[in-house]
């Protein structure tokens, strides 16, 4: 397809660019990126759209990453492109088991499956940076030949001490590029001797501004702030700066669109686009997702993986909700989204450059209205009632009596009665719930002693079970107990309803029923 996105509203707006035209982000140490706005819209796309998400395999999904595999593959449906999964193996010694296969797991059970990936295929694979070395290593051969790029022999134990002297004088630790100068002879001795080395990237002064989507007109002079950085290690493995400019090109991805962190660094590869020749896609950095109170998502907080919030029952569609609900780029701010919902009200102009404050506490309130939706919907509740079948046979397997609790008739009734009320499924096999399934066997020791008032409340129970018969309904029995309060002396319902369930082993001809009113 051809897809003109016609300066996304003149670089999202005149507006947009001259709030932004004077202000300065603050880069800590590294440097400074300077935002400002010239008299010319950014260019014009032309082509498919195609967008990736490249997490490294150094640990599972969590919810920042899949925040960011969510805004490429609303992009990519927005504008009818590719979806492309890649993933960045490259730092062989923090891989972690399973994770690559996790990740693709993950995505694929949040709704927003890749078009392209390790798992897929596609025809500009391979998806796995580990399987694209010699490609790697022919391109920084071509930068070393053609002088924008060179070897560097400086040993682990030099670059420590030009480290621990640069904090000591209170300076950002930063390569001196001693290697950037030594001559074609002794660059071949040295390689003739075996001697270990990496490839560095020549930094040039010069850098010109490239147009963010989300924080436009930056500009960010590496060269005087950094030495030069390494694009091969010593064991042959390029580094992210190099790996991604590369994978980027021959992907043929229009848009990157990443997290807010990396947006200094994008000057570095607009260089090493310009050494190569190659034109660069088009850059986005999306704010960051942080906590209710302002500090950092962090891996170590463990329940911000995906893979926890799948056990825990949460629904795919909350979580993406949720994080989409805390953040920008919609035309309207709401609850209770689905996926197809979120494409068709995106809009990149209304992204900000402001953090995303995610409150995790309100997730139960986003998975209670999604899992309404879905017990409404008879396709999706029929898979609600395999999963809580499945639920109801792992915690009470050895308890049930009566196999009528496990028919899909009686689990649809529990759901559309309990839908609104409850948040996950789980809460349904919870102890809580457990009436639904097992009848209580206590002594009448046990049942004497919630009140001296038992028997009575038993014998009149009975009485009305007796004169409603087969008639006995919901609406019913909802006034029947409402009179059974004023004929005993404590007139208290929760204790009156405390006592029916345990004394349901009487009464479990009409147990579920009394148990699924909402007078509760």
């Amino acid at each position: 397809m051809r897809l003109w996105v016609k300066c996304y509203e003149q670089c999202f707006r005149d507006s947009l660019g001259l709030q932004r035209a004077f202000r300065c982000l603050s880069a800590g140490r590294t440097g400074r990126v300077e935002l400002r706005v010239q008299n010319r819209c950014c260019s014009s796309v032309q082509g498919e759209v195609r967008v990736r998400f490249a997490p490294s395999p150094t640990g599972f999904l969590h919810l920042g990453g899949l925040r960011t595999a969510l805004y490429n593959y609303i992009f990519a449906k927005k504008y009818g492109g590719v979806f492309v999964l890649r993933l960045e193996d490259t730092d062989q010694s923090r891989l972690v088991p399973g994770a690559a296969e996790s990740i693709e797991d993950m995505l694929e059970w949040a709704g927003i499956p890749p078009d392209e990936s390790p798992r897929q295929g596609g025809p500009l694979g391979p998806y796995l940076q580990s399987q694209r070395l010699d490609l790697y290593t022919q391109t920084a051969q071509q930068l070393v030949e053609h002088g924008h790029a060179y070897y560097c022999f400086c040993s682990p134990q030099r670059l420590e001490v030009l480290k621990k002297e640069a904090l000591r004088a209170g300076q950002t630790p930063r390569y001196d590029n001693r290697c950037r100068h030594l001559r074609p002879d002794q660059v071949q001795e040295k390689q003739a001797q075996g001697a270990s080395h990496v490839i560095r990237f020549r930094l040039e002064a010069g850098v010109e501004p490239f147009h963010d989507l989300v924080f436009g007109w930056s500009r960010h002079e590496v060269a005087q702030v950094e030495g030069d950085p390494v694009v091969i290690k010593a064991d042959g493995f390029p580094t992210y700066h190099l790996a991604n400019v590369i994978d980027d090109h021959y992907m043929k991805i229009s848009h990157v669109l990443r997290g807010s962190e990396w947006l200094i660094s994008t000057s570095k590869h607009l260089l090493m686009y310009r050494a190569l020749g190659w034109q660069p896609p088009t850059f986005g950095h999306l704010p960051l997702l942080m906590n209710k109170d302002g500090s950092k998502l962090s891996k170590r907080q463990g329940d911000i993986f995906i893979q926890s919030f799948q056990r825990d029952g949460v629904l795919p569609e909350a979580l993406l909700d949720i994080t989409t609900n805390c953040g920008s780029g919609f035309n309207t701010n709401r609850m209770g989204r689905r996926i197809d919902e979120l494409v068709s009200e995106f809009n990149p102009s209304k992204i900000t450059t402001h953090s995303a404050l995610l409150d995790l506490e309100k997730l139960p309130e986003f998975n209670r209205i999604h899992l309404q939706r879905q017990i409404e919907d008879e396709q999706k509740c029929c898979l609600l009632i395999k999963d809580l079948q499945q639920q109801i046979q792992n915690v009470y397997a050895a308890e049930i009596q009566d196999d009528e609790v496990l028919r899909e008739a009686y689990i649809k009734r529990v759901l559309h009665l309990r839908k609104g009320h409850i948040s996950s499924l789980q809460e349904l096999v919870s102890p809580t719930y457990s009436y639904l399934w097992v009848r209580p066997s206590l002594c009448s020791q046990q049942v004497a002693a919630l009140t001296e008032e038992a028997c009575l409340i038993a014998s009149l129970v009975q009485k009305f079970v007796a004169e409603r018969g087969e008639e006995l309904s919901v609406d019913q029995l909802s006034k029947d107990l409402k009179t059974l309060l004023l004929l005993i002396a404590s007139n208290t319902f929760n204790l009156v309803f405390q006592l029916l369930i345990i004394c349901s082993s009487l009464l479990h001809r009409f147990q579920k029923l009394l148990q699924l009113t909402d007078v509760s």
